[in-house]
């Protein structure tokens, strides 16, 4: 039996087919454009991500009997704005999750509703990524467009609606929407009001486990698979990769450094962060986590080596910097290219270097570049201490998480052990996972990821390196606030 893992990221979709003993068998990667039209602006066509799968299912599927695939899983980037007609035609590009416009509908969210009431209806604060300012944003700037919309969905569950012709999402992703009471795992009514919409345009609710429906016949034609194979609601992406790394249950951990940084932390409870730093979500194995959420984090290290120095050969350019170098720097970064979310929550905030020098080498920005997406992360790692969370080690994934130099600053800037596991494909592999659940072979998530998801290697922190980080880190919170002035200034 064979499953399929669709991972639809922001830069590229990634597709997974996997066995049901774990052993991915094939994958195929379709990269598509990103739009930023204005600055901090970002968008997508969905078509494009549309058009990627469906060329990528052919490939990825070549060679196998199309009889053996089951089911399809997704995850994929969250927060997204794709608003449908009555037609199901897009309307307008989807506004993505690291698109900063709406700071005035944030503004008026968190101080004239109130963030108490925020919490309240939904567990959480707005954040200029999430979908309802951006709803509020679309209602004001293009009121002829709002008034279009029959239905509101998030970039994954697009693909889920050109697969099985069903609107639906899952509890994980809808959580980051602003518009669920993530306790009581409903729409909530208060926020509909708010955003002036109705329950009618929004997708049906979902495990992510659950079988939406089948493919369309036309859809299993051009993938080339039975019309039989089930296709299950997926997850948001962070939830996802959690589930493709075992991250699943009370008191797991998980790091993702990819486009977007993360540390994901799930319970078997319901639980707010009083100071709201941290979202409280729905998990995809039915349960809730934690999570503290960078806007920017490989994707400071793609920018930095891509556009400012050209160079691609990123291995190359990480072997410079050896041993002798960590944790002793005088150049730091702040990897706000995007604004920044957790635990800051300021679409004003910028990418910084400071403390050049004369003899500052391109070594030593790279190194800054890492480092300050690490110190980022132990931002929110902070949130979780002060919680009373307690986070002995935890798992690590990304494109970023390949990287043996950034896995080694990372533990040392957090001081624990950071474990890689053996399939590392992240959210893809969280997909194929759930699709399993769907189709029967496991009875839950967590039976799922205890059978198949086995850790690989692990990245010990060395105590000497993560004092020095320690040194250091103090030095870089103190940079953010005395910047935090300027920063609207510049925007």
């Amino acid at each position: 039996m064979l499953y399929i893992g669709i991972d639809l990221g922001t830069s590229a979709v990634k597709l997974l087919l996997v066995d049901d003993r774990g052993e991915v068998v094939s994958e195929v990667t379709r990269e598509y454009p990103l739009s930023f039209p204005h600055p901090g602006w970002s968008e997508q066509e969905p078509e494009d991500w549309w058009s990627a799968v469906l060329s990528g299912v052919p490939e990825l599927v070549a060679g196998v009997d199309a009889v053996d695939v089951r089911a399809i899983g997704l995850g994929g980037q969250m927060h997204g704005l794709v608003a449908l007609d009555m037609d199901d035609s897009v309307i307008r590009p989807a506004i993505l999750w690291n698109d900063g416009r709406t700071a005035k509908e944030t503004d008026y969210l968190n101080n004239v509703v109130g963030r108490g009431k925020l919490s309240q209806y939904t567990a959480n604060i707005a954040f200029a990524g999430f979908t309802a300012p951006k709803i509020l944003w679309m209602r004001s700037n293009e009121p002829e467009n709002f008034k279009k919309i029959a239905k509101i969905m998030l970039p994954k569950d697009y693909l889920v609606y050109k697969m099985t012709g069903v609107h639906a999402t899952d509890y994980s992703d809808a959580s980051g929407m602003l518009l669920l009471d993530v306790q009581h795992r409903r729409w909530s009514r208060e926020m509909m009001e708010i955003c002036g919409v109705s329950e009618e345009q929004l997708p049906r609710l979902y495990d992510s486990w659950q079988c939406v429906g089948t493919l369309k016949p036309e859809v299993a034609a051009a993938f080339g698979l039975s019309e039989s194979v089930k296709v299950c609601a997926g997850a948001g992406d962070n939830a996802a990769a959690a589930v493709g790394t075992g991250t699943v249950g009370a008191g797991g951990c998980n790091i993702s450094l990819g486009t977007s940084g993360t540390i994901f932390i799930s319970s078997d409870k319901f639980g707010v962060d009083p100071n709201n730093a941290f979202h409280s979500f729905a998990h995809a194995d039915g349960g809730y986590h934690l999570m503290g959420c960078m806007l920017s984090a490989a994707s400071c290290n793609k920018w930095w080596m891509d556009e400012i120095t050209n160079d691609t050969d990123y291995p190359a350019e990480q072997a410079k910097i050896d041993d002798s170098r960590l944790g002793r720097s005088h150049v730091y970064f702040l990897p706000y290219l995007m604004g920044e979310r957790s635990p800051i929550n300021d679409t004003n905030a910028r990418g910084t270097f400071i403390g050049l020098t004369m003899d500052t080498t391109h070594a030593d920005m790279t190194q800054a570049v890492l480092e300050g997406v690490a110190f980022a992360i132990r931002d929110s790692f902070e949130v979780a201490k002060n919680l009373g969370i307690d986070i002995p080690r935890s798992n690590i994934c990304g494109g970023g998480a390949k990287s043996p130099l950034w896995r080694k600053i990372l533990a040392n800037v957090l001081g624990i052990p950071l474990d890689m596991v053996t399939t590392e494909q992240g959210p893809g592999y969280g997909g194929a996972v759930l699709a399993m659940v769907a189709d029967g072979r496991y009875p839950t998530v967590k039976d799922a990821c205890d059978a198949l998801v086995t850790v690989a290697s692990t990245t010990e922190p060395d105590p000497e390196l993560t004092a020095l980080y320690n040194e250091r880190y103090g030095k870089f919170r103190l940079i953010y606030p005395a910047l935090r002035g300027i920063f609207p200034e510049i925007a």
